[in-house]
Formats: structure tokens, C-alpha cells, sequence
């Protein structure tokens, strides 16, 4: 089956399916802290819910956990650095990277995401 990206900006597409990356701090997403959820902005999944975004200042929307099943992780060598790339499970789209230096008192873990990469929508 083939997915239409059509409905995708230029540089949405450019993070989404080229594994691009939007500059630091420029994101509509990376201050929001309103309950809701956020989307795969190319196929609409169910990625990360609002209880789990957290303030890390850099400069990319942060969250401590995805939902199960909503992502899949890939190693990524690229720029001459060894990184957990996350990808949508559902259509493949890079969405950023997690690592391992989030909050301590949650998952430990920071997943650094691209604001071009989701929807967010208010329960």
C-alpha cells in the first residue's frame, strides 16, 4: 500500500520522510504544555499524550514516553554519532531521537521530537 504525503509542507516533508530536522526552539509544540495529544502529522497516530511532555530546554518538544506501540527505534550513525532515531510504527515517518537523560523520577528517558513532525489536538 502507498501513503500519500502530499498533504505535507516542504519542510514537513523534508523531517518526516527525509529524516531532516527542524531548527532548535523554532516549533510551535516546544513551549505548548496543554492537555491533549499528539499526532503523526503524516498518517495521524496517536503518539505521545501531554502528561508525558516535559520542560528539557532543547529546544525540541520533549516527552518521557511514547504510547505503546506508536513508535519503533532505529540506530542511527549519521553525523559521526551513535543515536536511537524514533520512527512512527504506523507509516515510518522520523519524528527525532531519544536518549537516555530525561527525568529521572519518570522513564529516564527524553524523546527529542521535531514540532513539524506532529499534530496536537486538546482532549
Amino acid at each position: 500500500m502507498t501513503q500519500d504525503f502530499s498533504h505535507l509542507s516542504k519542510e514537513e516533508y523534508h523531517v518526516l520522510r527525509e529524516a531532516g530536522t527542524e531548527p532548535p526552539f523554532s516549533g510551535e509544540h516546544t513551549d505548548r504544555f496543554d492537555d491533549g495529544r499528539y499526532t503523526c502529522k503524516a498518517c495521524g497516530t496517536v503518539l505521545f499524550d501531554s502528561n508525558t511532555k516535559f520542560k528539557s530546554h532543547c529546544g525540541w518538544p520533549s516527552f518521557d514516553g511514547a504510547k505503546k506501540d506508536a513508535v519503533v527505534f532505529v540506530p542511527d550513525h549519521s553525523h559521526g554519532m551513535m543515536r536511537t532515531e524514533v520512527r512512527c510504527a504506523t507509516c515510518d515517518s522520523h519524528l527525532g531521537h531519544v536518549f537516555d537523560d530525561g527525568p529521572a523520577d519518570t522513564t529516564g528517558k527524553r524523546f527529542c521530537i521535531n514540532s513539524v513532525a506532529l499534530n496536537f489536538s486538546q482532549e
